[in-house]
């Protein structure tokens, strides 16, 4: 991996508008790389968002494919340009080679303009105090280093700088109430992590609700998820997704659409912020 991995959301998204542009008029990957006086290969990968497409390639594309409207050019040089920019960028989160399946998240996460989280079983990471992060870590059993498990910690904490200084990350953040009766760690690191629910959702930037047990059935009973927005040109939600042996990026609009509209329909079983508030407050007492 080098430099910023998750450009290649952007990737993809400007590969994808090329093989419509492609397609449209009949042409073929080898036509393309004729052009490019480069390999199929090569056309495959950039379609992919595999590597970073330098503008005299999307000119010489859109060329090809009888494209000259200036503001389908420009939109194209444009997702190009801001893709090799986040493929040169450098995070913090490179510092913790130990973590490779958070990299790409925490990366795309760092980009983000705004966080929509629905959680079934647990406080989602940008809102976990460090000793619940720890319990959580030993609790899975799936650390053989348990000094491995400080760095993850570190990791965990250091995301939650998005949430404060400049241009900071919007989360919308719905829980389920089980995950805050969930007794992580005890009775100490839970009302610690309560409290620290309720001091952030006073941030402005920061919506947390709460979908009680009353509210019955609902259509987010079968998973978690999270979407993920970005302020970029051209640059659709992402919808990730983490299981127990795998993680899972949904990146078509369709799948966008789709969660999206779940996540609406939950945000209207749960209580209002005020009310959230409350139930937090008052499961904190009883601890």
């Amino acid at each position: 991996m080098q430099g910023n991995s998750t450009s290649t959301v952007l990737g993809r998204r400007l590969g994808a508008e090329l093989i419509k542009l492609r397609t449209a008029v009949g042409m073929t990957q080898p036509q393309a790389a004729e052009t490019l006086t480069a390999s199929t290969a090569k056309v495959a990968k950039m379609e992919r968002g595999w590597v970073p497409i330098r503008d005299p390639d999307i000119r010489a594309l859109c060329e090809l494919y009888g494209v000259t409207d200036p503001a389908t050019v420009g939109s194209l040089l444009e997702l190009a340009r801001v893709d090799r920019d986040r493929r040169k960028a450098k995070g913090w989160w490179n510092q913790y080679p130990e973590l490779p399946d958070l990299v790409q998240y925490v990366a795309l996460e760092d980009i983000a303009t705004s966080l929509r989280t629905w959680q079934l079983a647990c406080v989602p990471g940008l809102l976990q105090t460090a000793g619940y992060a720890r319990s959580l870590a030993v609790g899975n059993g799936l650390w053989e280093d348990p000094d491995a498990i400080e760095p993850f910690v570190e990791s965990r904490m250091a995301r939650q700088a998005r949430l404060t200084g400049e241009s900071p990350l919007h989360l919308w953040a719905v829980l389920h109430e089980a995950a805050i009766r969930q007794l992580v760690g005890g009775r100490r690191v839970m009302r610690e992590q309560l409290g620290h629910l309720l001091d952030s959702a006073q941030l402005p930037n920061v919506h947390l609700q709460v979908v009680p047990h009353s509210a019955g059935a609902h259509p987010g009973m079968t998973s978690a998820f999270t979407i993920v927005s970005f302020a970029e040109p051209g640059a659709m939600d992402v919808v990730y997704m983490d299981t127990a042996s795998s993680t899972l990026w949904l990146e078509s609009e369709a799948d966008a659409t789709h969660h999206s509209g779940i996540f609406d329909r939950i945000t209207r079983l749960s209580l209002a912020q005020r009310d959230s508030a409350d139930l937090i407050a008052d499961i904190r007492k009883e601890m």
